[in-house]
């Protein structure tokens, strides 16, 4: 069940789910803000709440608008694509033979078949730079389940516009943002951890706050980072 509450200048979508607590979102690329309720929370309630949060929401609404995007990618020659946080420039090779992408000093060398359209590049790079993530975390699930004391059953790496992971609980999986392979390493293990803690507590509550503290004092330095790095060009439909 939806319906829409009208806060001044802000819209927000209201969405009453089968769950135990309320989750307030703002998405890009303009700062859309919704929140999932309880059935059998009262709209007057979810309105109160909504209205306690109108500073935190412009504010989210401030950054997403300031956040650099991405230039459309057209996959030409010498144009720059990043990989774990360093910058390369393309070189594009036709070759009538399977695609394959290496790096090579400050290059990311595509070799493509002749006939590979735009799309057809930007597809396999994207499934290259899923396959960079998944390489990346095991490594960081070793180190941090035992930590956490929680295991995590499933990773799925997935193109992800408004956000840069999300857990489930009651599957004990995590999914990541294939985009995540653009930024510095610390980002990624950063995502890994704050999904992972999501295992133990769901929302981000005092308690989230505190175990992200212990377990990763310099977190918010790295959600900030994310927040300052160029996004993905998309066209949106909104």
């Amino acid at each position: 069940m939806a319906t829409t509450l009208n806060l001044g200048s802000i819209t927000v979508d209201v969405v009453k789910k089968d769950i135990k607590n309320v989750h307030l979102s703002v998405y890009p690329p303009i700062g859309k803000v919704r929140i999932s309720a309880p059935l059998r929370m009262k709209l007057e309630t979810i309105r109160v709440f909504a209205i306690s949060k109108l500073g935190w929401i412009k504010e989210q609404q401030k950054e997403i608008n300031a956040q650099e995007r991405e230039t459309p990618r057209s996959y030409a020659e010498r144009e720059s694509h990043y990989v774990w946080g360093k910058r390369y420039l393309l070189k594009v090779i036709e070759k009538d033979a399977p695609g394959e992408i290496k790096l090579r000093h400050n290059k990311i060398v595509l070799q493509v078949r002749p006939a590979w359209s735009t799309e057809r590049k930007e597809e396999f790079l994207d499934a290259w730079y899923r396959s960079q993530v998944r390489e990346a975390v095991p490594k960081l699930l070793a180190r941090w389940e035992p930590v956490l004391g929680v295991n995590v059953d499933r990773v799925f790496v997935q193109r992800m516009r408004t956000k840069w992971g999300s857990c489930s609980r009651a599957s004990a999986a995590i999914r990541l943002n294939t985009d995540l392979a653009k930024k510095p390493p610390e980002c990624l293990e950063y995502i890994v951890v704050h999904e992972m803690a999501h295992l133990v507590e769901p929302t981000h509550n005092n308690r989230f706050i505190a175990l992200m503290d212990r377990l990763m004092p310099n977190w918010p330095f790295y959600r900030q980072l994310l927040n300052r790095l160029p996004v993905r060009h998309e066209e949106w439909k909104c």
